[in-house]
């Protein structure tokens, strides 16, 4: 190899090493090394920190993917401008994942349109970075899923998936009325969960409120205790950010 020039032997031997991502970056780090004087445990060190972010941040993406996220929905995207009111502190606290550490569950309530999905979500990013694996399903579409499972025999893979992940996020939580085949798998994640992984919850309506959606209410008493005292509440409240989005036209003088 002359120069900065990657030879051929070295690009076939990266590749044969699967470190054929450092490629395009390998020219301009040389050229750092070169310029700085750099030793070579430090040159080795830098093009191989390179490689573990990438890889890092590809399997995050993947997890990210897996898991059902929306690839916008980040913290660092939030919009602090909006019209919403809510315990700062506790976002940061939750940001640590402590929660899911600990085993228990996060409540984000509050009117449409604040941000509680967005939240959630970017929460849920978090946890992929951490090498957490995340699922997140909107409650209607899950409870479809799971109805159509039993009808192809998969229904207990999928439940094991649902219990097993570390992070479950359940969007829009509360809000249809239950029948009983329903209410019966929401009860057995809630419980099957209890102590054993954490969730994220978000809906517009209290946990008093989600009793009366559930059509059995001792097993709805059951779950709804479980879940609501082993969780942090957060609560946004305030205009729905929808309200911005909404097109305007002005009419030609």
């Amino acid at each position: 190899m002359s120069g900065d020039r990657i030879s051929p032997e070295l690009k076939r031997l990266l590749k044969l090493l699967k470190l054929g991502k450092l490629l395009p970056t390998l020219p301009e780090r040389l050229v750092l090394a070169r310029q700085r004087s750099m030793p070579h445990q430090d040159f080795l060190e830098l093009v191989l920190s390179d490689e573990a972010e990438r890889r890092d941040r590809h399997s995050a993406q993947r997890r990210a993917r897996m898991g059902g996220l929306d690839p916008n929905m980040l913290l660092e995207h939030w919009d602090d401008s909006a019209k919403v009111t809510y315990d700062k502190g506790l976002v940061a606290e939750l940001a640590t994942l402590r929660f899911v550490e600990d085993k228990r569950h996060m409540l984000v309530l509050g009117p449409v349109g604040v941000g509680k999905t967005f939240l959630a979500t970017a929460i849920a990013h978090i946890a992929c970075r951490r090498r957490i694996s995340v699922l997140m399903r909107r409650v209607d579409r899950l409870l479809k899923t799971l109805k159509a499972c039993r009808l192809d025999n998969s229904y207990d893979k999928e439940m094991r998936r649902l219990i097993s992940v570390d992070l479950l996020v359940l969007d829009d939580f509360g809000i249809d009325q239950l029948d009983a085949l329903e209410s019966r798998d929401i009860y057995e994640i809630i419980v099957e969960r209890h102590r054993a992984g954490s969730m994220i919850v978000t809906s517009n309506r209290t946990p008093d409120e989600w009793l009366a959606t559930m059509s059995d209410p001792l097993r709805a008493q059951s779950a709804i205790d479980r879940l609501h005292n082993a969780a942090y509440d957060l609560v946004i409240e305030g205009e729905s950010y929808r309200k911005r989005q909404k097109p305007t036209w002005e009419k030609s003088p």
